[in-house]
């Protein structure tokens, strides 16, 4: 059943997945959110458990009213989860020019080879987290991660 959840800063959110599991993230700034390496096969509440955990990555994410994610508690936002993130954009017509950005105000142009390693400024719809998650787990790459990737040549 879909739970209405108005994310606020500091949730931790829980998401299934398609083959029953479960992911883990957390809402740092609308719409940023983080996705923990971890992954159960029955629901986990334990914040402290779910909080050791590193973190995969930082993307935004569109939030729907409706969602089968479950906000599973809030606690005030880390300090290592509360440094900036970076990303960059890269223009359709020369994928020469580069901006790497953070979501604090910096931006500065870029070489393309410095933005590998980087997300690609985009907005991902909670399905394609949820695949993106699963792909992860699952040791398989991602076809909309590797789409986003820096374009090199």
């Amino acid at each position: 059943m879909a739970k209405t959840i108005i994310p606020r800063p500091g949730s931790f959110l829980r998401i299934p997945l398609a083959d029953g599991s479960f992911g883990y993230g957390r809402v740092l700034e609308l719409p940023i959110d983080a996705f923990y390496e971890y992954s159960t096969q029955s629901p986990d509440s334990d914040l402290d458990r779910i909080a050791s955990k590193p973190i995969l990555f930082k993307i935004a994410v569109r939030h729907l009213e409706s969602s089968s994610w479950e906000s599973i508690g809030w606690r005030e936002i880390e300090e290592s989860l509360a440094q900036p993130i970076v990303q960059f954009r890269q223009d359709v017509g020369n994928f020469r020019r580069c901006t790497i950005f953070d979501n604090v105000g910096n931006s500065r142009s870029a070489e393309p080879q410095e933005c590998v390693g980087l997300e690609r400024m985009a907005v991902w719809e909670q399905h394609a987290v949820e695949r993106r998650l699963l792909d992860t787990f699952m040791g398989q790459s991602n076809d909309t991660v590797e789409r986003l990737k820096v374009r090199l040549q």
